[in-house]
This record gives structure tokens, C-alpha cells and sequence, in this order.
């Protein structure tokens, strides 16, 4: 999926710069690596997927760095890099997935009771564990195709300390992620923004590169797509103001019509027992204002309480 998302970034840049040559480099992070482990004890999505690219960046053997912008984190400052492009955003929301002979109506009706629900974000744990009071979420790592065979097969998942938990009935994945690996046909619900709220950024690749990198950041410049870096400047915004870390269930989402923007945010707490939302409107060319009083908010509403609780000790 990450190889796809380079592509394209490599396409537009040739649409857009005719003569230019791009060379991609894959890279393996130490996410993709370990399939197994809990990502918080790597640094969360950030250390996993993010950091080790961020320092090829920073060291110069790359002009630039693919990210899907959920993976980034957004309550730190990386001195000396910058988001140079954002792609049009995918479809940011989130969907049901369920192993062959189990009904949506099945499902519901059993509002998840006697069932395993696999899922890796702490943020799609929490809401499912509101949405389907009674089921039994269970860790589950993998790409996207990858968690998709396990569920069919019936494989349990393996754990980090050993043993293993499963096999899933159903999974909650990104819808855009499905997409990308054409399995959206799989899909048997997907989640309005009321009934789980997306992560920030998520449906969004970005590109990073040197903030000093002036020509890097130019040719960026042509296929950077100014809507969603809005919305992407609004949502992460709130992480910064929030103080957000890897094990914090929070969730946001931008959206522009016409001139004005609208952003919800939103702070779980693990058992998705406590929600604490805030909903605000402004215009669309002050993102990062609109990002800040959301945030503040959500402070004032008792945010920060949650986050606190929620961090590894």
C-alpha cells in the first residue's frame, strides 16, 4: 500500500514537472518489520513508521518521505522538516469488515456480544467498544490484505509476550486503505463520522522534506492539494493543542465548503465509556485558528483528564 502511495506521489510529480526524474526507494521500517508487537513500545505509529524515514530525511539520503498523515505525530515539533504536498484526501472514514458467514444483522443484533473484533488503534477500539458494548476487542497487526486473509482463514493473531488471541469475527479498518488493496467489496458497514469519528488525518498522504530544501519544497508546491493541507493544518492542530500521545484515543476531522471550514474533535477514554466531543466552524483560510480553539475546547471540557489517564506509565 505505502509502495502505491509513492507511485502516485511519483506520477503527479512527472504530470506536473514534465523532464523531472524520480527515484523511489523503499524503505522498511521497523512497524513493517515486527507484524506482531504492540506499536506503543516502538514510539507508537510515529516510532514505527515515521521516525526512521524522518531521519534518512533530516541526514540527506532522501530529498523526500511518503506518510500516511495518521501516522504522524502531531503534539511534537520534527525541527527541520515540513510538509511540503499533501495528496486530495480519500475517503477519511472507517468500516466493518466480517469473516465469511456472519451478518451485519447477526452483528447487531448481538451488539458484538460473543464476538472477537480485531483492531490495532486504540481510537477504533474505543468507539467499539461504545457502538458494540458487549464485544470482546482483540489486538490484531498486519497490512491490509494481510489482516483480511487471517480473518478468513481463521488464524489467531500472535502476541508479542507470547500465546496468542482470536481468531477475529470482524475487523474495523480504513475504508481508504481497503480501497487501495481493492478490497472495499469486503466492506459490511462504514462508519459515519457521528458513529466513529476519524483519525486526524487520516484518508490523507503527505509528503515531508528539509524545511531549507527550497527546491525539494517547490516541486512539492505543484501537486500540493490545498484543501486537504487545510484540513490537515486544522486536525493536527488539535494534537498539538491536546498534548495527544500514541495511546490517547482521539479523533478529528475537517471538512471546507465554500469559504468556511467546519472541524469536530473528539478524546475517548480506552473503555469508550467517557466522550468528551467539541464542534466549531470558521473560515476556511484560518485552519490553524479554527484547529486551536477546538483543542481549548476540549481542554476546558475535561480532555486533558483522559489523555493523562491514558498514558503509558
Amino acid at each position: 500500500m505505502a509502495l502505491a502511495q509513492t507511485e502516485e506521489i511519483a506520477r503527479r510529480l512527472k504530470a506536473a514537472v514534465p523532464g523531472i526524474e524520480v527515484e523511489i526507494v523503499k524503505f522498511e521500517t521497523t512497524g513493517d518489520i515486527d507484524q506482531i508487537g504492540k506499536l506503543l513500545p516502538h514510539g507508537g505509529k510515529g516510532g514505527a513508521f515515521v521516525a526512521q524515514i524522518r531521519e534518512a530525511v533530516l541526514a540527506g539520503k532522501l530529498e523526500a518521505a511518503m506518510h500516511s498523515l495518521k501516522d504522524m505525530p502531531g503534539n511534537e515539533d520534527t525541527p527541520g522538516l515540513v510538509i511540503g504536498a499533501t495528496l486530495s484526501r480519500d475517503p477519511p472514514g472507517d468500516a466493518l469488515v466480517l469473516r465469511p458467514g456472519v451478518t451485519l444483522e447477526d452483528f447487531r443484533r448481538a451488539r458484538g456480544k460473543g464476538f472477537k473484533l480485531g483492531t490495532n488503534a486504540v481510537r477504533r477500539a474505543a468507539y467499539a467498544r461504545r457502538l458494540f458494548p458487549d464485544v470482546e476487542v482483540i489486538h490484531y497487526r498486519g497490512a491490509a490484505d494481510t489482516r483480511l486473509r487471517k480473518l478468513d482463514a481463521g488464524e489467531k493473531q500472535r502476541l508479542p509476550e507470547g500465546g496468542a488471541v482470536g481468531p477475529a469475527d470482524a475487523l474495523v479498518m480504513a475504508r481508504s486503505g481497503l480501497e487501495r488493496v481493492d478490497l472495499a467489496g469486503r466492506i459490511a458497514h462504514e462508519f459515519s463520522p457521528q458513529e466513529m469519528l476519524p483519525a486526524v488525518g487520516q484518508g490523507i498522504v503527505a509528503v515531508e522534506c528539509a524545511v531549507r530544501d527550497f527546491d525539494t519544497r517547490s516541486l512539492l508546491a505543484s501537486i500540493d492539494d490545498a484543501s486537504a493541507h487545510a484540513c490537515a493544518d486544522a486536525e493536527r492542530e488539535v494534537l498539538w493543542v491536546l498534548n495527544g500521545h500514541c495511546n490517547s484515543p482521539i479523533a478529528g476531522f475537517a471538512k471546507i465548503s465554500g469559504e468556511q471550514m467546519s472541524l469536530t474533535a473528539s478524546v475517548l477514554d480506552h473503555a469508550g465509556s467517557r466522550i468528551i466531543e467539541a464542534s466549531r466552524s470558521g473560515p476556511a483560510n484560518r485552519p490553524r485558528e479554527l484547529g486551536r480553539a477546538v483543542g481549548l475546547e476540549l481542554l476546558g471540557k475535561g480532555a486533558a483528564d483522559i489523555i493523562e489517564r491514558s498514558r503509558p506509565v
